[in-house]
């Protein structure tokens, strides 16, 4: 398990994806409790205006992109002196269905995913140096379970949640924590208005939360040293039956694809 973090004063983090949604959320909150946070995004003009209204640094960079990646670290640590904390939050989703072009899962993939293993191979030699450093990503409940309708999104948010897995399993034991946050319905850009998608209703279905809610519960999971970041507990629920009759829970998921195609209850 991590090592609990009961006092975010003084810690330097880097909080990427942080022009507005979950990650302005986290950099606020984490700002609130006494870190040092840069803000990192591609959205420079939404990026500079959370800057300014939190009062704290930002970079705009295209994280999808190896230098980008590179360049954010470097100028963070121009900024901060060190890194002590990664909040690997940037994320994309792009594409419906099968017919989703190549172009869409390759942004998917550079964004949802190298993006962390790019990070993480600057970060963590220079962390496994002093014996200490704390890497998070956001996977999404998409990375534990999977969202139906967006199987790019579905795929890499698995990737993102594996490689934070590996990264705690290889790391951990030589003072490396790592985290992920897997919500569910979150209220921002991402999430379908009314309307515009007949399968929002299962992403929200237990309730749809304010990014500071899942802030919030990443201070705690932090606190207590957990891996999982649940902002929606059942997920933990999902996750055990995914795992221990993945029959009956993939025929639950064809009754909510069978029901937002209109045929009823599935087979």
């Amino acid at each position: 398990m991590p090592t609990p973090l009961t006092s975010w004063q003084g810690q330097r983090v880097v909080v990427t994806g942080a022009a507005r949604g979950i990650g302005a959320a986290i950099a606020e909150r984490l700002h609130q409790l006494g870190a040092h946070v840069v803000a990192v995004d591609l959205l420079e003009a939404a990026l500079q205006e959370t800057a300014n209204t939190l009062g704290i640094r930002s970079i705009p960079v295209d994280l999808g992109t190896e230098q980008g990646v590179s360049d954010a670290i470097e100028g963070a640590l121009a900024q901060l002196g060190d890194i002590d904390v990664w909040v690997g939050n940037a994320g994309v989703a792009r594409g419906s269905g099968l017919t989703a072009p190549d172009a869409d899962w390759e942004l998917s993939w550079q964004v949802n995913v190298l993006a962390h293993v790019r990070a993480a191979r600057l970060l963590v030699p220079r962390w496994l140096e002093r014996g200490s450093g704390r890497f998070i990503v956001t996977a999404s409940a998409a990375g534990l379970l999977t969202v139906l309708g967006q199987p790019a999104y579905a795929v890499t948010k698995h990737g993102a949640e594996a490689f934070a897995e590996w990264l705690a399993a290889s790391y951990g034991h030589r003072g490396i924590d790592v985290h992920a946050i897997c919500p569910q319905g979150v209220r921002t850009d991402m999430y379908p208005g009314p309307g515009e998608d007949p399968l929002a209703g299962t992403i929200g279905h237990d309730g749809t939360l304010e990014p500071a809610d899942v802030a919030e519960a990443l201070v705690q999971a932090v606190a207590h040293g957990d891996f999982l970041v649940l902002p929606h507990p059942e997920v933990a629920d999902y996750f055990a039956l995914r795992a221990t009759d993945t029959d009956r829970w993939l025929r639950g998921m064809q009754r909510l694809q069978a029901r937002a195609d209109g045929q009823g209850a599935a087979r």
